[in-house]
């Protein structure tokens, strides 16, 4: 028999009191034996608020608690560096959203606290400049940064955009890849114990242990939720003060889902696009529509744009989907004959050497076609190419689809998305591609995307089991969750201890927690 000695309360009486909450105690009872409707219903709002108020405690004590004692180098001036660069190199006017979150983040570098920052900004939106005038921040500081990318293809990018930015200016950027050959490996790590490398680009080859760094200051990791939480933690291990750390991504993350998942995080989000940027036309064809589809990529090839057309690839080594590419890529050759036409193919199975070239051959325009798996669907950035045709798109979640069309749109040609499904479609591929070609917003395709998918399917966004909940969801319960954010912060704010009377009960609760709700009192 449950008593109310086994449950004791764990929300503060004057929050219960203004939010008009029962106990918790009356709350589990009356969920497992119910007298009426209104008895269910008011233990099921006091539970769903009591697990996303646990969420936010456990995430604002961690970002109040850093805020206030860990130690972080000081970027305090900005020198010559940044300023050289902001004024005679930087190659276009800086949003208003760049410049806010750059202010952001200088704020934050010059405090002697540890920053820890998400910076959420959609496909284009121009994060790596943010990126690279916060490493020449760094640099004028006597700090060297590291930047972290989740594939050779995508760190080998950054290093030849950042080096093009910056020849002019005598920074010593370095390379550092799986494919590094030994000696040039040598070299590189004696200039980084040195010092005289003050920015590294890299993919995980840049936490091995014997990647040492002589003043590591800033740590920058790009598209975050391709590493793991032990991955990251080891690149903050390479200083004896722990280096400012941001983490980017352009997949935007829905607010409900970065107040849970990231809510230990301060939070910067661009969120305008640059300047000059058209917005693409996206469809939907069938696959009886393709000689059209290949008739109309023939004509922007004419006019001298290139494009990509991307087919599924669900696990790499799979062999029917490696030979769906493969008849794809044939089906393209049929279409488009050699020598008037050249095709690039890009996949997993290829060595890297070969998938750089073929990717080099696309970036210079020796091909006018990429033919490819989504090893392209971050960060590939060729301004020439105008088409994205998205095979069995229906096989595509909503962000990958929003990622893959960002690959076109960046220069000053008007751009077109593709999507070629067969005719028969279930009612989440209908609606997907329904959102698809009703919006370009990043920001509404991700909730769509988590109303779609459900939190739970979204849970490896971060390995913290924050999303772990038993009776709230995130998309039905917003209101709720935003109310138990709003409680939290104004609690943490006023007793960051939590050591007055009234808080002492929920202090205890939340040592011994650590996970989810108590719940093995309840069977």
């Amino acid at each position: 028999m449950l008593r109310e000695q086994d449950i004791p309360e764990n929300i503060p009486a004057p929050l219960l009191q203004q939010l008009n909450l029962i106990g918790r105690y009356q709350a589990i009872r009356q969920i497992h034996f119910p007298q009426s409707l209104v008895e269910f219903e008011a233990a099921t709002k006091r539970l769903k608020f009591e697990e996303f108020f646990m969420a936010q405690m456990r995430m604002g004590l961690l970002r109040s608690g850093r805020h206030r004692h860990s130690k972080g180098v000081v970027f305090d001036k900005v020198g010559n560096l940044f300023n050289e660069f902001y004024k005679n190199h930087l190659p276009f006017e800086l949003t208003n959203a760049q410049k806010r979150v750059i202010r952001e983040i200088r704020n934050d570098t010059a405090r002697g606290k540890q920053m820890n920052r998400l910076l959420q900004g959609d496909v284009g939106s121009g994060k790596t400049i943010v990126a690279l005038l916060l490493m020449l921040l760094a640099a004028d500081n006597d700090c060297q940064s590291c930047l972290m990318a989740p594939t050779e293809i995508l760190a080998r990018q950054h290093f030849a955009g950042i080096s093009r930015l910056l020849e002019k200016m005598g920074v010593n950027v370095r390379l550092l890849t799986g494919s590094s050959k030994a000696a040039e490996r040598k070299k590189l790590l004696k200039e980084l114990e040195e010092g005289s490398c003050q920015i590294l680009i890299g993919t995980h080859a840049v936490i091995e242990d014997m990647v040492q760094f002589k003043q590591l200051g800033l740590v920058i990791i790009d598209e975050q939720h391709r590493f793991g939480v032990a991955q990251r933690a080891k690149l903050w291990q390479k200083a004896a003060i722990p280096p400012h750390v941001l983490v980017m991504t352009a997949t935007p993350i829905p607010r409900t889902l970065a107040m849970t998942a990231y809510g230990d995080l301060d939070y910067s989000v661009i969120d305008e696009l640059p300047p000059g940027r058209q917005p693409i036309t996206t469809v939907h064809r069938l696959e009886s529509q393709r000689s059209k589809v290949m008739d109309f990529l023939r004509s922007e090839i004419d006019k001298g744009r290139q494009a990509y057309i991307i087919f599924p690839l669900i696990e790499e080594s799979d062999k029917l989907d490696y030979e769906n590419l493969m008849k794809g890529y044939e089906n393209v050759k049929a279409y488009f004959p050699e020598p008037k036409y050249w095709i690039s193919m890009v996949h997993g199975r290829q060595p890297a050497d070969q998938k750089e070239q073929n990717m080099q051959r696309f970036v210079k325009r020796d091909t006018q076609i990429m033919v490819s798996t989504t090893v392209i669907e971050v960060g590939v950035d060729v301004p020439n190419a105008s088409v994205m045709v998205i095979e069995n798109a229906e096989k595509f979640g909503l962000s990958q689809l929003h990622q893959l069309r960002g690959r076109v749109g960046r220069g000053a040609d008007k751009s077109f998305c593709i999507l070629i499904t067969g005719s028969k479609l279930g009612n989440d591929a209908r609606e997907r591609i329904r959102v698809m070609t009703a919006t370009g917003n990043g920001f509404e395709i991700a909730e769509k995307d988590l109303e779609l998918r459900g939190p739970g399917e979204i849970e490896g966004t971060r390995q913290s089991g924050a999303l772990n909940f038993k009776l709230a969801h995130l998309v039905q319960d917003r209101a709720i969750l935003e109310i138990a954010g709003k409680m939290a912060s104004g609690l943490i704010e006023n007793d960051p201890e939590l050591n007055s009377a009234e808080n002492l009960p929920l202090k205890s609760f939340l040592r011994q927690q650590k996970g989810g709700v108590l719940w093995s009192k309840i069977s």
